[in-house]
């Protein structure tokens, strides 16, 4: 089980990513808070607060899906 930090900006990107999501053959849930919503849901996704940074849960591998959420990863907004 893998697990990432994802923030959605849109609706586009959030419909953008339950396509993606469809495309794997395994389990992928989105986190926010104690919510748990289905990751090939568009209803669940589209009902989660998108201005929050989610973690989305895979129950399997794909790498082409691990590198479109690597895009999706939450910019840091702390100075080093």
């Amino acid at each position: 089980m893998k697990e990432k930090k994802i923030m959605l900006p849109s609706v586009e990107e959030a419909k953008h990513f339950v396509a993606e999501a469809t495309k794997c053959d395994f389990d992928i849930d989105v986190f926010y808070n104690r919510v748990t919503i289905d990751a090939k849901s568009i209803l669940g996704v589209l009902s989660l607060d998108l201005a929050r940074v989610l973690t989305v849960q895979m129950n399997g591998d794909n790498a082409e899906f691990e590198e479109y959420l690597d895009t999706l990863a939450p910019v840091s907004t702390t100075a080093a």
